[in-house]
């Protein structure tokens, strides 16, 4: 059986964000929901220092490829549901293994 990988990297822009602390409490309960909706590992991994801009990544395992990219899809519309941010950019990267 093999195991497909998948990656979703998400620059986001929170535009009413006024500080530091009010950008990582709209990030934290995202990743919350991406977590408890999908059951993915999430993590803010860049501009931890700007006020209004975020990367979120999403890890995804799964056992076809056509299920990662199903639940990579799942990810955005979440995000994309959230009032309080803007999609810049998605990067989605599947993992296909060899045979």
């Amino acid at each position: 059986m093999a195991v497909y990988a998948g990656i979703v990297v998400l620059d986001l822009h929170v535009p009413a964000s006024t500080s530091l602390k009010a950008k990582r409490a709209v990030i934290k309960s995202l990743a919350v929901r991406v977590r408890q909706d999908l059951n993915c590992s999430v993590a803010e991994t860049d501009y931890q220092d700007l006020w209004q801009r975020a990367e979120l990544a999403v890890a995804i395992a799964g056992g076809s490829e056509v299920g990662v990219r199903k639940v990579a899809q799942q990810v955005e519309q979440i995000v994309s549901r959230e009032p309080r941010v803007e999609i810049i950019g998605v990067h989605v990267d599947v993992v296909v293994p060899e045979r």
